[in-house]
């Protein structure tokens, strides 16, 4: 019996070592940023390039989580957020579109929730959380225009469930709700409000760091798929 569960571990340590490291398939992701921020191309030149470019990233992300998640439910709903999130980035290339934006980002993070879950529940989370968004979802709304303030406020709530959850969550998800929250807080009040100082790198940044941590979260203890 020990000769046979001896040779067994052996056997998986071997098949372990001849996977390829699960991390390598996030080079694409690290090339795209870098296409991304060393092109930097103007906000005032909306293109199909552009759009590309900004989203090729999270396409990138996608690819990692198809080759290095398991058949979960949880993963695919992960993936198909970040599908969300890339038509967002899409549709906010164009001001016009922002609203589209705003309504897929806002599926994304509502699938972000249902992918973390309500386990731990860890209510006391919400009065830190409320203390922080309540009060600047209010001086937000004081800039906004009165056609928006619905979706404002309704995009606020998900965002703040999702913080929520990705802290209840805690490990990587935790981290990249937190930075998703930060990049959306500068970008809103970019755009309501008035602009900060290199908003747009502060938004990119960590908004790219957020989406690889969400994923990252999606994939632990998994293995790397061999067919």
């Amino acid at each position: 019996m020990d000769a046979r569960k001896e040779g067994l571990s052996r056997k998986v340590r071997s098949s372990a070592q001849k996977q390829p490291p699960v991390y390598r398939w996030l080079i694409p992701f690290v090339l795209a940023c870098v296409v991304f921020f060393l092109l930097w191309i103007p906000e005032d030149q909306p293109s199909g390039f552009s759009a590309l470019v900004k989203s090729l990233p999270i396409f990138c992300l996608v690819l990692f989580m198809r080759a290095t998640a398991s058949q979960q439910s949880s993963c695919t709903c992960l993936m198909v957020a970040l599908l969300c999130s890339a038509v967002g980035d899409i549709c906010l290339i164009w001001p016009h579109a922002f609203l589209y934006g705003m309504g897929a980002f806002a599926t994304a993070h509502l699938l972000y929730i249902w992918t973390l879950g309500l386990a731990p529940l860890r209510p006391g989370l919400l009065l830190p959380i409320g203390l922080f968004s309540v009060p600047y979802s209010a001086l937000l709304l004081l800039h906004v225009p009165p056609d928006m303030v619905f979706p404002v406020m309704a995009y606020a709530v998900i965002l703040a469930a999702m913080l929520w959850r990705g802290l209840a969550r805690g490990g990587v998800a935790r981290w990249g709700a937190l930075l998703f929250v930060v990049s959306d807080s500068v970008l809103a009040w970019t755009t309501f409000a008035r602009p900060l100082p290199h908003a747009r790198l502060v938004v990119m940044t960590t908004y790219y760091a957020a989406q690889l941590l969400l994923a990252l979260s999606g994939v632990r203890g998994t293995h790397l798929k061999t067919h």
